[in-house]
């Protein structure tokens, strides 16, 4: 008995020391959020509403993190082992156009045909219609993009805006980068008729999901380190300045897309957690908290969870499901003209899709 205790003690004393002392590079600021909101009632509650996604595009490849669309009506997705392809709306008819050897993340059909991407590892790239794959941008002010993660092309095919997640953690350290919360995040522009690349915000919490807004008098951009959706004016008085457009999230929001009409979908990766709202005033234990994340798994909760406002930023539709069975963890979610939403994730074996509910959905139900 006294050997056991004596054992214990030890791996104790290991596992403490571990945890206080062990090498760990990331810096963590101080930060208060907003109070959750709540998930059991109000507009966030929980419901049911994403129980009944339909598997698509099965077992093609791990993670299509985000979902295109054409013309056509076709689909694009890319995947964990850098293809990037193309399905009927049905998820048959597969078809890889281009392999970018690195991460495709954002997608977005240009109106030329071509396919412009954000691959994480690689930059800014752009797939021909003939399959071609060149690089449009990997770097602005000097300062190389490290996670080029999402974008958003406009009508005339003249601009894309996009976002580089984190100048200083690179693709699969995403955790890092919102453990530390020192805004590493920017949101740039690139001009196809120039070739150059401009950046439009820095500071940013983990800049992520980029969605142009009506009439392209805006562009939404996701903090997914500060649970927020930011604006960034393109036209009238405001245009160049930036505001708020979503606070509070109830979630960690990746990908946004805009239906071209009257509503933005937001991707939410995962529901926010008490334990790590309280952490975010407490940087020492924060950087405890990475350490033990660097042997132990992301605790990451199996639900689907997507959002919709209208472009003034009401909420419109609260999907979620929680179940084992669920569809997770939603990394895009996009409309499509046949009626159903796709999603795309980080991590799952298929895309999904579900019937378009009538709106407003599941708020406060």
């Amino acid at each position: 008995m006294r050997r056991v205790l004596l054992t214990f003690l030890v791996l104790l004393a290991a596992a403490l020391g571990y945890l206080l002392f062990a090498p760990e590079d990331i810096e963590p600021a101080a930060w208060q959020p907003q109070a959750a909101p709540s998930s059991s009632n109000g507009p966030y509650a929980g419901n049911e509403l994403l129980k009944s996604i339909e598997r698509i595009a099965l077992n093609i490849g791990k993670g299509p993190e985000s979902v295109a669309f054409e013309t056509q009506g076709r689909i694009y997705a890319g995947f964990e082992d850098g293809r990037v392809a193309r399905f009927e709306p049905d998820g048959t008819g597969y078809n890889m156009i281009a392999n970018t050897g690195g991460r495709p993340l954002g997608l977005f059909v240009h109106p030329d045909g071509s396919v412009i991407v954000c691959d994480a590892e690689n930059g800014l790239l752009r797939i021909s219609p003939e399959g071609q794959l060149g690089v449009l941008s990997m770097t602005a002010e000097e300062v190389p993009f490290h996670f080029t993660n999402d974008l958003a092309v406009t009508a005339d095919g003249s601009k894309v805006y996009f976002t580089d997640a984190s100048w200083k953690y690179g693709y699969g350290h995403s955790t890092e980068d919102i453990v530390e919360h020192q805004a590493h995040g920017r949101f740039l522009v690139y001009d196809f008729n120039t070739g150059k690349t401009s950046v439009l915000l820095r500071g940013m919490q983990f800049a992520n999901g980029v969605a142009l807004g009506p009439d392209e008098a805006f562009v939404l951009i996701n903090e997914t380190g500060s649970y927020r959706i930011a604006r960034y004016w393109l036209k009238g008085a405001k245009a160049g300045t930036s505001d708020v457009f979503a606070d509070n999230l109830p979630g960690f929001p990746d990908n946004i897309t805009f239906n071209g009409k009257d509503r933005f979908w937001v991707a939410l990766y995962a529901p926010r957690t008490p334990i790590a709202d309280w952490l975010a005033s407490y940087p020492y234990l924060r950087k405890m908290v990475m350490r033990a994340l660097r042997i132990l798994p992301l605790p990451v909760k199996s639900q689907a969870f997507a959002l919709a406002f209208d472009p003034q930023g009401r909420l419109v539709a609260n999907l979620q499901y929680d179940g084992s069975d669920a569809y997770y963890p939603v990394t895009s979610v996009r409309e499509h003209p046949n009626g159903y939403l796709y999603f795309g994730s980080l991590t799952a074996r298929s895309l999904g899709r579900i019937k378009m509910p009538p709106l407003p959905a599941g708020i406060g139900e």
